[in-house]
């Protein structure tokens, strides 16, 4: 929807934009979720993600409680993203599954590369920041871990079925293994500003395997 000015901007504060109210409650998700798969969430004021959305404050709280309630719709909103680019790749039966698992891979790499790696996972950034969420943060933390496990062991069944991998492997407990190193590489990543510890961990998780 096109967008158009109502009242110049005033020095300290957002122009007043037209938008609905669900372009304003996305607008805010969209905001938060770039500013936080950069920043932490206890590092982050509400007041940040405003500015970089020119929505005035008195805005927020009428799509959020609180902060914590804008972090679950931030949690389900990349969940919901993530998971859409792991069936993406995951699940196309046009490819083997375990050159699936590396074209996620290079993806993921990509997309790094694109933010010149100061950006990484929203869910693996507040894994890290655990006692400064709630509990139903922390619970749907683990719910979206849960989600992304269960596509890596669908696919590691079908690479089974394949014979691309042994009959006796143990595919959910190698699901669980690969988030836990990856997010690991991720943040690794970040802090070289190299793809390297994600092309590292995709081969030795594959080597693991074979």
């Amino acid at each position: 929807m096109e967008t158009k000015i109502i009242q110049p901007s005033r020095r300290g504060r957002p122009p007043k934009i037209e938008r609905t109210n669900a372009d304003t409650r996305a607008l805010l998700i969209n905001t938060g979720l770039a500013v936080l798969t950069e920043k932490g969430f206890s590092a982050t004021g509400i007041d940040l993600i405003l500015k970089s959305a020119q929505v005035p404050k008195g805005s927020f709280y009428h799509y959020f409680k609180s902060k914590n309630d804008f972090g679950l719709a931030l949690i389900d909103a990349y969940d919901s993203y993530f998971q859409a680019k792991l069936k993406r790749h995951l699940t196309n039966s046009a490819i083997s599954p375990l050159e699936r698992v590396v074209l996620f891979a290079n993806d993921a790499k990509q997309g790094m590369a694109k933010y010149t790696f100061k950006r990484g996972c929203l869910i693996g950034n507040l894994n890290q920041e655990l006692s400064h969420l709630d509990d139903a943060m922390i619970a749907r933390i683990k719910q979206a871990y849960t989600h992304w496990q269960q596509l890596v062991e669908q696919c590691l069944i079908e690479a089974k079925e394949q014979k691309q991998i042994a009959k006796s492997t143990d595919c959910k407990m190698l699901a669980e293994f690969f988030w836990i190193g990856w997010e690991g590489a991720v943040m690794r990543s970040k802090l070289d500003k190299s793809s390297e510890p994600l092309t590292l961990y995709t081969a030795q998780f594959l080597r693991l395997i074979l």
